[in-house]
């Protein structure tokens, strides 16, 4: 499990074969989980600078390769120790959005995302929502799209600062969006919720 909150901008090394080697200053152990630019990946080789990690085929067909290339956001799992901060994020990406539309306010930047329309009943209005790994809050939800404000600490220190219109974006949803949604959307016709499915929801978390 991560929080979203990003640790380092690591550089990838090289990508062949399904490996993708990242320099980076964290201390990873072979096994390890750490999620890339919002990807769940593990360790498989620790280097002098940095550590490789394999991309799955489930991984490759969903992400855009644009991800895996130059710079590169790092979050390691969170420990039991670690305090909780972002949100819930589990480094599974269910989408690639598109930046449609930039616009620069006082004290803070909106990014409009354009998504897949099935994606949006788990894209929730002042909800979170994970950018390429970021722990972000959804102000607005339209048709097909959203819309998030980046205040100026969060551009000085992530890759958004890099965003134009047509970037490419690794998506997370709500993970309690998602989970509700497929009890509900699963449960028998016309039948109400009971309280296993209501034990269910709590034991996902």
């Amino acid at each position: 499990m991560f929080t979203g909150l990003i640790r380092e901008i690591a550089t990838v090394k090289s990508y062949r074969n399904n490996i993708l080697s990242i320099r980076s200053k964290h201390k990873a152990k072979l096994g390890d989980s750490i999620a890339v630019n919002g990807v769940c990946l593990t360790v498989i080789r620790v280097t002098s600078d940095g550590f490789d990690l394999e991309l799955a085929d489930e991984t490759r067909s969903i992400i855009d390769e644009s991800k895996i290339t130059g710079e590169v956001h790092i979050e390691p799992a969170m420990q039991m120790n670690d305090r909780f901060e972002g949100h819930i994020v589990q480094g599974h990406v269910d989408c690639v959005g598109t930046v449609e539309k930039i616009t620069r306010g006082e004290n803070g930047t909106d990014y409009f995302i354009k998504v897949d329309p099935k994606y949006i009943a788990h894209i929730i209005p002042k909800g979170s929502i994970t950018i390429d790994g970021i722990s972000l809050t959804v102000n607005d939800v339209y048709d097909n799209s959203f819309r998030i404000t980046i205040i100026p600490h969060t551009l000085e220190h992530t890759l958004i600062r890099n965003y134009v219109v047509g970037t490419k974006v690794n998506i997370e949803t709500d993970v309690f969006a998602r989970y509700i949604d497929h009890i509900l959307s699963h449960r028998q016709a016309k039948r109400s919720m009971s309280w296993e499915d209501v034990d269910t929801i709590q034991m996902s978390f």
